[in-house]
């Protein structure tokens, strides 16, 4: 496997691995060299502005049309699509779920993905379904491509290699890895197994968000992206192709690999992206800043800093503000919040949100510090403090996001969540000039 650097999003690259199979000054000449079928693959309408049109040209051994003489239904269990109308008897509130287990029988990254909230309508491509994978089993002759939107893939254990239409990307904790919307990509586990979290976006492609009065640099870089350079299969060996349309799957047969891309071109492509990269900043006098400030990629919508999705990260990092309550704060927020922890410990939940567990804050809920880390925080010493071997994050959209059943069912769902709160006891006191 080897990587190219992306020289920037919206920006073209090419690769071929056979010299002179990328042509030279068209897309689509009259005989492609090796005999090879040239294709588009599109992720925008062909009239698309063009700092926002997003297309790669394939040059690959057969066309994407040889996948067969029909489709049929099949049923892949866990996987769910917004929006989701199976009934559970979940009560309102704020929920966490402890960590997923391994799989106690052979399973792939398909059969082994777990919805646990749904947002939007997929039919409207808008909002996004956020949940687990845990398996221990390759997809050697499988192949899934996803109409319906684009993955983000974030392992929490073991490594995973993501075998593209467009070549290979190895991804492990501390790593993301997204795929485009429409891709052909077989998932092979490196590792006994390997469990992580997993963002479906039916929205705007992810990109990286405005920086503002941050200016050029911190956050995350565009040039610590990564994204594979062709690595193809000439494999006359039966697959089974898995389309996602629509929140439904279909699978046909093929004789074949479809990953036989030789060469490409174009800005439609899968990467990676290192979170250790990652650029924080912060408050250096007083107060705790929004979560905003450690936007890594976001969904756009038409409403101008109002995301179909942000993904946010809370990494190592300096916490140094004086005469402040360092850890976030009590609130309420118009965007709902799946959160979940890659390693360590996060700062507001101290106690029973462990990695590779998650949590739900749904629009305008309440939630924020637990009674330990609120009278922690509130008589610490306030000298610089290094948070280290820490890495959380939230999927955060402006939808409110609706628990799968399975979700609601799951033995891992902590039915005391709420208990957390429970020591936080009225201090007030009306003598002016008081501190409780």
């Amino acid at each position: 496997m080897s990587l190219q650097y992306m020289p920037g999003f919206g920006n073209d690259f090419e690769t071929e691995s056979l010299p002179d199979a990328l042509p030279q000054g068209q897309n689509s000449p009259q005989k492609c060299n090796y005999g090879l079928y040239a294709e588009q693959l599109s992720g925008s309408p062909f009239t698309a502005p063009h700092g926002q049109n997003e297309r790669s040209w394939l040059y690959r051994i057969r066309p994407s049309v040889r996948h067969g003489v029909s489709f049929s239904e099949v049923t892949v269990p866990h996987w769910k699509t917004a929006p989701y109308a199976e009934q559970h008897v979940l009560a309102f509130g704020q929920y966490r779920w402890n960590p997923f287990p391994a799989p106690t029988e052979e399973v792939d990254f398909i059969d082994g993905l777990y919805t646990i909230t749904t947002a939007g309508d997929v039919n409207t491509h808008s909002g996004m379904t956020a949940g687990m994978y845990s398996c221990n089993c390759s997809m050697e002759d499988r192949v899934l491509i996803n109409a319906d939107g684009e993955l983000l893939i974030l392992p929490q254990q073991g490594r995973l290699e993501l075998h593209t239409e467009l070549g290979r990307i190895q991804v492990e904790p501390n790593e993301l890895a997204v795929l485009p919307r429409g891709m052909g990509v077989k998932v092979k586990v490196l590792d006994e197994c390997a469990i992580g979290y997993v963002l479906e976006n039916y929205g705007a492609k992810l990109t990286l968000p405005n920086r503002g009065p941050i200016g050029a640099n911190c956050l995350a870089n565009p040039r610590d992206f990564k994204t594979p350079v062709a690595a193809y299969e000439d494999l006359d060996t039966p697959h089974t192709l898995v389309y996602k349309w629509c929140g439904r799957f279909y699978a046909t047969k093929i004789g074949h690999s479809p990953l036989d891309v030789v060469a490409w071109h174009g800005n439609y492509a899968p990467y990676k992206y290192d979170l250790r990269t990652f650029s924080p900043v912060g408050a250096v006098l007083f107060d705790h800043p929004d979560p905003s400030i450690f936007t890594v990629l976001t969904s756009p919508t038409d409403t101008e800093g109002t995301a179909n999705i942000d993904f946010v990260i809370f990494p190592e990092r300096w916490s140094v503000a004086e005469h402040s309550f360092r850890p976030p704060w009590f609130h309420r927020n118009i965007m709902s919040e799946f959160m979940g922890l890659i390693k360590g410990q996060y700062d507001a939940k101290p106690d029973g949100f462990s990695p590779g567990g998650m949590s739900l804050h749904n629009m305008m809920f309440p939630h924020g510090p637990d009674h330990a880390s609120f009278e922690g925080a509130s008589n610490a010493e306030l000298k610089p403090e290094r948070m280290r071997d820490t890495l959380a994050f939230m999927f955060e959209t402006r939808f409110p996001q609706h628990p799968t059943r399975f979700a609601a069912e799951s033995p891992l769902l902590q039915k005391n969540y709420a208990d957390c709160w429970s020591g936080l006891e009225k201090k007030f006191d009306g003598t002016p000039g008081v501190k409780a």
